[in-house]
């Protein structure tokens, strides 16, 4: 396995790890019920199963 032959300084270590960070899940608000939900992903309302704001399955009971 490789190892560094000279040390690298914090200050190169921290500009590397300057995009490892958490982002927030996009949220979204469906117009027909209101609801919020994650982007781009079916939810449930009052026992229906909605996306894009239409009905996809009525009466939706998940699977455990």
């Amino acid at each position: 396995m490789a190892h560094p032959k000279r040390r690298h300084s914090s200050t190169r270590r921290d500009k590397r790890r300057s995009h490892d960070r958490l982002t927030s899940k996009a949220l979204s608000i469906d117009a027909t019920t209101g609801e919020i939900h994650v982007r781009h992903h079916a939810h449930v309302y009052e026992g229906n199963l909605y996306y894009k704001g239409k009905v996809v399955i009525e009466n939706y009971a998940p699977t455990a």
